[in-house]
């Protein structure tokens, strides 16, 4: 069988991290008889400098035509200057709404071999496994009206957060098949004491939670779920949350972890379950200070090429056999610099790849 799939390098080490994914895909697909028909595309800062567009049309045509993404970073202190018009970030949230990639999953897993690299105590985080789905392409960041202006010398701007009862919908149908597929908690974090949108956001979860009388629904105001987060982790199992809030406690959660390198995201455009389209990229940013030097870890990327088999493809047992072999080199020592410890064998960038794709 036989898959294309669209590579957006990106800025920064998203080009090394995202090789050393293509690496262990590739790998995957010669395990188990698979083809991978790799095009490669532009975005974001690398995309500005050639073309003056963060996400030329080219690009997203490209996406529209693949069966899965994969993105490397974005981000490129050129093109930081708040006054400019087009900005790298630009190029991933025009491809998630060229795309309707609606709903954001970010799995935060603690491997046991790393438990004492985290800067949190290991009882609080050693049976961490959640996952928060993050509605993605509505909220503030997108709302109307959205704009800056002057009057009578003063600066002033507005964002508006709206949501229509369609878009919260299918984000939380996103949250309750996951849960059911895992140890059935949904946790809807809200703001509903104080926002209209939050009040609707939590009248849709009881009526939606109603499709799902196996899986135990709870509602949380956003500031109580980010201290759980930190005090209690292990509590959540699935945590489904509007794009602002998601955005903030999917970054907090990413801490429970020893390192950002170490988190995959996916962003799909439907329901968990199987041949769905989706854009998988690692949490972490550009890090242009970094690129070149063989020091990022791959991890992330790597695992966001698990998360790509599991929920695009539908290829789980593909799926397993990547995180296993992620597992068994942390638990043969192996460390990018930002996970390093004492005792441990520091391996670059590239030959954490290698490592990887030998164990699949």
């Amino acid at each position: 069988m036989r898959f294309k799939v669209t590579v957006l390098p990106g800025d920064g080490i998203g080009p090394e991290v995202a090789g050393e994914g293509i690496k262990v895909l590739e790998r995957a697909g010669e395990r188990f008889g698979y083809n991978f028909n790799l095009h490669y595309g532009l975005i974001g800062g690398a995309a500005i400098a050639e073309t003056g567009s963060a996400l030329p049309p080219e690009t997203l045509h490209m996406c529209q035509e693949c069966d899965v993404i994969l993105l490397g970073a974005v981000g490129d202190p050129r093109f930081d200057d708040p006054k400019r018009e087009v900005h790298p970030e630009d190029g991933l949230l025009g491809l998630r709404k060229g795309l309707s990639l609606f709903a954001n999953l970010r799995p935060v897993n603690i491997f046991p071999s790393l438990i004492d690299s985290s800067t949190l105590k290991p009882e609080v985080i050693k049976d961490v496994d959640l996952i928060i789905v993050r509605e993605l392409t509505g909220g503030l960041y997108f709302g109307q009206p959205k704009r800056r202006w002057q009057e009578e010398g003063k600066r002033k701007a507005v964002d508006t957060l709206f949501y229509s009862e369609e878009e919260i919908r299918r984000i939380l149908k996103v949250g309750f098949e996951i849960a059911r597929g895992r140890r059935k908690k949904l946790s809807s974090v809200d703001k509903a004491n104080v926002l209209q949108s939050s009040r609707l956001w939590r009248e849709m979860a009881m009526e939606v939670a109603m499709e799902y009388p196996d899986v135990e629904l709870e509602h949380i105001l956003v500031d109580a779920c980010a201290m759980r987060l930190i005090r209690r982790p292990s509590e959540f199992d699935v945590i489904v949350t509007e794009n602002m809030f998601g955005d903030i406690i999917t970054d907090e959660a990413s801490m429970l972890s020893s390192s950002l390198g170490m988190l995959p995201s996916a962003s799909i455009s439907g329901l968990p379950q199987g041949r769905t389209l989706g854009m998988y990229e690692p949490v972490h940013g550009s890090s242009p200070r970094r690129a070149g030097k063989d020091m990022a870890n791959p991890i992330a990327t790597i695992l966001s090429v698990a998360l790509m088999l599991r929920y695009s493809l539908g290829l789980k047992e593909e799926a397993l056999a990547v995180e296993r072999a992620v597992q068994s080199t942390l638990e043969e020592g192996y460390r990018t610099y930002d996970i390093m410890g004492e005792g441990k064998t520091k391996v670059g960038t590239k030959e954490m790849g290698n490592l990887i794709a030998q164990r699949i």
